[in-house]
This record gives C-alpha cells, sequence and structure tokens, in this order.
C-alpha cells in the first residue's frame, strides 16, 4: 500500500505483521500458508497473532494521536506474558534484552518493541490515520508530525475530502 521504506531495525517485524491486512481490500495474508511462514505461524496460532496485530495497531494509532480503531486486549497486556531479561556480554560487559524463553512471534515483537524504546524510534512507528486504511509506517518527518502511510494516497484523498466539503 505505502510507498515509504520499512522501519529500522527490529521494528520491521512490528510493521509487517500490522501490515498483514489489507482493509480496505480485506485481504489477510495470515489467510495463507505463505502468509502465516512469514511469521513461523501453525494455523492454530493465527488467532493470537491477529489478536496481537489489533493492539499493535491500536498502539501505532495512538503514536499518531487517533483513537482506537476498535475495542482490543491492552497491548501491555499482551506483552506481559512474553518476558524478557537483561543478558550481559561477558566479554565486552554490553547488556541487550533478550527473551526468557521460546522465540514465539509475541516474544519477537516484544524484543522489537523493547529495541525500539531503547533507540528511540518506537513512537515513530504509526498508523495512518485514513480510517480504511491504518496500514503501519515509519514517520520519518523531520517533526514526527506525519498522518498518512502515503501521502500520494491517503493524504490527497483526505485533502481532497476536505476540498470538496467546503465546496
Amino acid at each position: 500500500m505505502s510507498e515509504r521504506s520499512p522501519a529500522p531495525g527490529a521494528l520491521a517485524l512490528v510493521q509487517s505483521l500490522v501490515n498483514t491486512l489489507d482493509l480496505e481490500g480485506g485481504a489477510d495474508s495470515l489467510d495463507t500458508a505463505e502468509g502465516r511462514a512469514r511469521f513461523e505461524l501453525t494455523a492454530q496460532e493465527v488467532p493470537r497473532a491477529r489478536e496481537l496485530r489489533e493492539s499493535l495497531r491500536a498502539a501505532l494509532l495512538a503514536h499518531a494521536g487517533h483513537p482506537p480503531h476498535r475495542e482490543v486486549t491492552p497491548l501491555g497486556e499482551l506483552l506481559a506474558a512474553a518476558p524478557l531479561v537483561v543478558a550481559v556480554d561477558d566479554t565486552d560487559g554490553s547488556a541487550t534484552l533478550a527473551p526468557a524463553g521460546a522465540r514465539p512471534l509475541l516474544t519477537r515483537v516484544a524484543e522489537a518493541v523493547a529495541e525500539a524504546l531503547v533507540a528511540g524510534t518506537w513512537m515513530r512507528l504509526k498508523a495512518c490515520e485514513a480510517a480504511d486504511c491504518h496500514w503501519a509506517y515509519y514517520d520519518r518527518s523531520p517533526a514526527g508530525r506525519g498522518r498518512w502511510c502515503s501521502m500520494q494516497l491517503c493524504g490527497a484523498r483526505a485533502k481532497m475530502r476536505r476540498y470538496r466539503a467546503k465546496g
């Protein structure tokens, strides 16, 4: 949908998960074997992945100053089930947050969010303001005030609607 570049680092995982559903067309890539394979999901794990996706979308809408698109499980509640530990390298003393156990999708998302928090990039991952889109995009605008996944698509449509409403 968007011509914008992928989010940096592990945030690309979050962005690609949110963007598995095309709200305008209704296609959900998690319905396909190929789509599930991208996230190492079994068919039985898809309902939980969808719940996580919509909780992430609500958080990304909040980053852009928009209300949630619908009632969802709070993201913090979901991520609490994916504990991370501080791993310290004995050689150089560097530290990272690492999964406390297995690496299912929820844990990989928790790790991505933690990495983005440390890097200061979490709040730049947003969801498009257009109600029929809500596509995840990384806001690279200098002031961090981007509103649409694509100025050429959703931004232009919104501006045209406002223009027509004035007439």
